[in-house]
């Protein structure tokens, strides 16, 4: 950490007042956070500002297609143990609202920071991390976002070198190709339940060999790294061996994996699994998501899924049949517009439940469904489908504006 002394020039102090002023008048607007448009004024004025509002904080970088909004609140809860934290908590993760969340957080140690995936070296470059924790790659946003593997090439050739400390997940082989330019990477064993974007080498292209948990390419040597932390049923591993038992109120393998790469970061700060893993416990929701709410008299679980490996992990989550579910799917700009993801992912495992579709691209996904031999109803709203649903919880499930058009209708 660079010291205690004020980074900001002149400039930069203007800078940082007039986002702020700006993002305050977008939220008396009612056009939401304002983090965004507020960055993105800060930055006109000082082009530098990220990198000085980092100068003098511990920057940890958390980076995947899936996760990286839990983990970054996992981990910034974790090391509220060692000092106070900054972090762009709501998920506004490209440098504009990254800038936002730093600009409001003056007497921080430590900045926990969620990066976009396309946008991780250029922040690492701003940032000088001292940890970057990497915890996938899949498809995502088919219309604008590189194919996999390039993305995968972004990463290893921007953290090149890097002085910071690499936690990367060893069972994802495009991020641990990605982590390999690194000196110095540990190795976390969080799984990987979605393999589609992996059967192909991404350093030869050869064909990957996946028996069990292990995989390696058959060409070129390529292989599934050691690692020294792993996730085990209910329990973090530590590189000594240790079991720490993970106790959250979040749901499903997928957060114990979220955990168990944070308890790797938090340690590299000097926070022990068992505080951080502690401290994890406090994590009810993040920004709305697993929140149980009443809307016209029933419970509905929201529960967010973005792309075909988000809605298999959500799959997992879901209560047994009969329970009912709503299904939404917008192509907006913050989803992308191309939704024929929509054919990625394995509806059949909704087999037995009743369902209710709605949401821009309800018609898509009707299709979708149909072609997978399920039971459903389009509905054209939140309020028709929760009418049409059998008694007992709901699950509805949202990619991302579905799920804060959704938020706003049940005013979560």
């Amino acid at each position: 950490m660079a010291g205690n002394s004020d980074p900001l020039t002149p400039r930069a102090k203007i800078a940082v007042t007039a986002g702020k002023a700006v993002a305050a008048a977008s939220r008396a607007a009612g056009r939401g956070s304002g983090s965004v448009i507020g960055g993105r004024v800060a930055l006109k004025l000082d082009p530098d500002l990220l990198a000085r509002l980092a100068q003098n904080l511990d920057v940890v970088l958390v980076s995947a297609t899936n996760g990286k909004t839990t983990t970054t609140r996992l981990i910034a809860e974790a090391l509220r143990a060692a000092g106070p934290v900054v972090s762009n908590a709501l998920g506004a993760n490209m440098p504009a609202g990254i800038t936002s969340a730093l600009a409001g957080g003056s007497e921080a140690r430590y900045g926990v920071i969620e990066v976009d995936e396309k946008y991780l070296a250029g922040v690492a470059r701003d940032t000088d991390p001292k940890c970057i924790a990497l915890l996938n790659l899949s498809r995502d946003q088919l219309d604008r976002a590189a194919e996999t593997r390039m993305l995968a090439e972004n990463w290893r050739e921007g953290l090149t070198g890097s002085k910071a400390v690499i936690v990367a997940n060893a069972d994802d082989p495009l991020v641990v190709w990605a982590a390999s330019s690194s000196p110095n990477v540990i190795w976390v064993a969080a799984g990987q339940m979605w393999k589609d974007d992996a059967w192909s080498c991404p350093s030869c292209g050869g064909v990957m060999q996946r028996p069990g948990d292990d995989w390696f390419c058959g060409e070129c040597g390529f292989r599934r790294p050691t690692p020294s932390w792993a996730l085990s049923g209910d329990h973090v591993l530590d590189p000594h061996g240790s079991a720490w038992p993970i106790n959250l109120q979040l749901p499903g393998r997928a957060n114990k994996a979220n955990a168990t790469s944070s308890a790797a970061v938090a340690a590299v700060f000097g926070v022990p699994p068992q505080v951080a893993l502690e401290r994890m416990y406090q994590v009810q929701a993040v920004a709305g998501r697993y929140d149980v709410v009443q809307f016209e008299g029933r419970d509905l679980r929201l529960l967010l899924a973005k792309n075909p490996a988000g809605w298999l992990e959500t799959f997992s989550l879901i209560d047994p049949p009969p329970t009912p579910v709503i299904l939404s799917v917008n192509a907006r700009g913050a989803d992308g517009t191309d939704t024929s993801w929509l054919w990625d992912v394995d509806y059949t495992r909704l087999t037995g439940h009743p369902i209710c579709v709605i949401g821009d691209r309800r018609l898509d996904l009707a299709v979708r469904l149909e072609v997978a031999n399920q039971q459903f109803q389009v509905c054209e709203n939140l309020d028709q489908a929760v009418q049409k649903c059998p008694p007992g919880r709901i699950e509805v499930i949202a990619n991302y504006t579905a799920f804060q058009d959704l938020r706003r209708r049940v005013g979560n």
